[in-house]
């Protein structure tokens, strides 16, 4: 497209992942965020748990003065430690929510209006109860994060591949969306183009059901043709990794979608964000500037199309 993909959407980066070793609150946090705040490439972070007060404080501080927009992520939190916020043993279910809540407050100290978590694993025997209880747990935690002006995002993950998350397919994240809205206008979907090959869905079936519901977008790539390939599963490899499910055209694909359904646009832009891992020894730097180049060249082979083709569209399907 010849207009400016800034125009459409604020870029931006998932740096506990591009920077792995900061990914438990732990390592050179300040130094490597700020890597990303010095570069006018990205216009938002996506930060997660700082366990030392004062480098959280420092962060904070240099975070505030680069104007970059910053989001948290909570997922660490939970990935880290075992925790499980759709346990359907209640001890550990407010566990897992109070470190939640924890991370709301954080989020509002490092400048954050959101925070992302990701679903539990689950029994498929009773997965019922456990969808009741991260109902449970959701609903709380946006109740909290609305007395702190925060709002709350539930990532979708695969179900049965790497991180086995009760959500999951995109029918039950509608499902589940449909029923946080009811009560929590502060509630919303992220969508992650890494993930949609492991729940086996293509990019149209993944976004157009939810549209409605999604808030924050993540691009990056997986291998999943087989156990044995590098990087299988949910390891965020950079873009043209052997093996890999994505590439430039694959997110051609996505920023098209996400284009038809109205999520990118020019009235109030969305954060879409690089999730990307360095592979066994690999410089993140230099996967940071593959990503870069990436979406570039994607960018400029997205055909505009409009919500109101879209919705044309739909009226012919629905006849």
């Amino acid at each position: 497209m010849k207009e400016s993909m800034y125009s459409y959407f604020k870029p931006g980066i998932v740096h506990f992942m591009a920077f792995p070793e900061t990914i438990r609150g732990e390592g050179p946090v300040y130094e490597t965020v700020k890597k990303i705040a010095c570069d006018d490439y990205f216009e938002a972070i996506e930060v997660t748990w700082m366990k030392d007060e004062q480098v959280r404080a420092r962060t904070a501080k240099m975070l505030e003065a680069s104007k970059i927009k910053v989001c948290y992520g909570a997922q660490p939190r939970l990935l880290t430690t075992g925790m499980n916020i759709n346990d359907i043993d209640e001890v550990k279910r407010v566990e897992a929510l109070n470190s939640l809540k924890e991370g709301v407050d954080e989020a509002k100290l490092l400048g954050s209006k959101a925070l992302a978590f990701l679903s539990g694993n689950y029994e498929e025997d009773k997965k019922e109860d456990y969808y009741r209880a991260l109902v449970k747990s959701t609903k709380e935690l946006c109740e909290y994060g609305r007395e702190r002006g925060v709002d709350i995002i539930l990532e979708i993950f695969d179900y049965d591949i790497d991180k086995k998350s009760l959500i999951g397919p995109t029918e039950l994240a509608k499902r589940f969306a449909v029923e946080i809205r009811q009560e929590h206008d502060n509630f919303g979907l992220m969508v992650d183009l890494s993930h949609i090959p492991m729940y086996r869905e293509s990019i149209e079936e993944a976004l157009h059901p939810i549209k409605d519901y999604i808030v924050h977008a993540h691009m990056g790539n997986t291998v999943i043709a087989s156990p044995d390939l590098e990087g299988y599963g949910d390891s965020h490899p950079r873009f043209g990794f052997d093996g890999g499910e994505n590439d430039t055209a694959e997110l051609t694909m996505f920023l098209e979608e996400l284009l038809r359904i109205g999520f990118l646009n020019k009235k109030n832009p969305p954060v879409v964000s690089f999730e990307v891992k360095p592979w066994k020894g690999e410089d993140a730097d230099i996967v940071i500037a593959n990503a870069k180049r990436t979406l570039n060249e994607a960018w400029l082979n997205v055909e505009k199309v409009s919500v109101v083709q879209i919705e044309a569209e739909d009226e012919v399907k629905q006849g």
